[in-house]
């Protein structure tokens, strides 16, 4: 069987037996184990993509924001299933009922391609994109689930699904099964993370009913023009270390909230009563009024960073995207789509070369990790390495103290009274070098953080 036969066309008379009919399995058909797809079967290889869901991305759960440069280069970009591109990010510090928001409107973004951001909805989105692994040549089935991998001695040679006929053979299998990575952690192939470094995400797609056009007046919008918002501090999701988010789609918006499942379990905080309370904020609560929820998900998101990635490559196969914790969140840059994709490609050509040359070890696969590390994935996540130690230990000071701080000394500095602008400035200053702890404690404080910069 080729890999351009589909599923449906095998099963008119019998279940299809895929057993060594393949030179490689993809596990996953998200962005990740798409762009794998892609990759080796432009490159002439038969590929199995094997999704759990009824469809591609219809398990995936995405609040965020598609970074399309490796897409536009693997595919035609052309006929992509867009929301909308993001005009717009802000972020905003939140107390308890105050926000302190810095946004950034850059004309350029306005243009083609638009700083590849865009919003998309990820049923619509996967699904598309597994369709052009298809049409390069992979063969894609849906509603099974790979239980395990099979093992010759130390090489893997295939995956266990529960199909009927449930062992599928095939030289080479990509792990792209996402954060939530049972088949790799239940094939020792990486350890099962800590809870400080995952954190939990719980998301709503809101829609306003018959009410055309308030999407753009909310937020300000013409055309295909989105934004995305950051919000962070107690007033985003309490006691907890993470943030809430809104991110607008062409008839609806995204709205969420995402903190480490370390203070889900130690703070009792949960992912329902978090977001509820992030849309009940003053600052929020405008935006979201009237909408009703069409969509509820949560998920895990893995936030170990660089130190937490496993070994990406094994005697037979390779880990890529979500399940080798290729995320990069530190508050400013929150990325994992493009780092997916990026994995995936590499992996592919690993895999399309080693074919080639008739080798499954690992070592021959090694280019793939080889190429990642000089590649934007592994620079950028070992360049902010530091950041979330950093931002653990000034959690108090970041998600609570200061954001209280900037409200006041808003609040001060632009009062109106019969008192002199020095006196309200000096005010003003005094409130934030409180919080910091002096002129010392900032000077500390900027040098820790010197590196988002610089």
């Amino acid at each position: 069987m080729t890999g351009t036969e589909t599923e449906t066309q095998t099963q008119d008379t019998h279940e299809p037996n895929y057993d060594e009919a393949f030179d490689v399995i993809v596990v996953g058909a998200g962005l990740a184990g798409s762009a794998a797809a892609v990759t080796m079967a432009k490159r002439g290889l038969e590929v199995l993509l094997i999704e759990r869901g009824s469809s591609p991305g219809a398990k995936n759960v995405f609040g965020g924001v598609l970074y399309t440069p490796t897409i536009r280069e693997l595919v035609d970009f052309e006929s992509a299933p867009l929301e909308r591109y993001v005009a717009e990010k802000r972020f905003s510090m939140l107390s308890h009922d105050d926000e302190t928001a810095l946004s950034l409107r850059p004309g350029e973004w306005n243009h083609d391609p638009h700083n590849d951001s865009y919003t998309v909805l990820r049923g619509e989105f996967d699904e598309w994109f597994a369709q052009q692994a298809v049409e390069a040549g992979a063969t894609l089935v849906t509603e099974t689930t790979v239980t395990g991998l099979v093992r010759d001695g130390p090489q893997i040679v295939g995956v266990e699904t529960d199909r009927p006929d449930g062992t599928i053979r095939a030289p080479y299998v990509v792990l792209a099964e996402g954060g939530n990575s049972l088949v790799s952690e239940g094939a020792d192939l990486k350890d099962t993370e800590s809870r400080e470094n995952v954190a939990v995400a719980v998301k709503e797609v809101l829609e306003f009913p018959e009410r055309d056009g308030v999407i753009e007046d909310r937020f300000r919008l013409v055309g295909d023009a989105g934004v995305a918002y950051q919000y962070f501090g107690e007033g985003a999701v309490g006691d907890a270390f993470g943030g809430g988010f809104i991110y607008t789609n062409a008839d609806t918006i995204s709205v969420g909230a995402a903190y480490r499942l370390e203070d889900a379990a130690t703070q009792k905080q949960s992912p329902e009563e978090t977001l509820n309370l992030f849309k009940t904020h003053p600052a929020v609560a405008p935006l979201v009024r009237d909408a009703r929820t069409v969509e509820y998900s949560a998920k895990t998101i893995p936030e170990g960073g660089a130190e937490s990635i496993p070994d990406l490559v094994h005697d037979g196969a390779v880990i890529v995207g979500d399940a080798a914790g290729l995320v990069l969140n530190n508050g400013v840059h929150l990325e994992g789509t493009n780092m997916a994709v990026e994995s995936g490609y590499h992996a592919g050509r690993a895999i399309a070369t080693a074919t080639e040359r008739g080798r499954r070890d690992a070592d021959v696969l090694g280019a793939y990790p080889a190429d990642l590390e000089q590649s934007f994935v592994v620079q950028n996540l070992q360049r902010y390495a530091w950041m979330q130690e950093a931002v653990e230990a000034d959690r108090d000071l970041l998600f609570e103290a200061l954001p209280r701080a900037f409200a006041d000394a808003s609040t001060e500095y632009f009062r109106m009274d019969r008192q002199p602008k020095e006196s309200h400035a000096e005010n003003a200053k005094r409130t934030v070098l409180d919080a910091l702890g002096g002129w010392t404690g900032a000077a500390k404080l900027a040098l820790r953080y010197r590196k988002v910069v610089t």
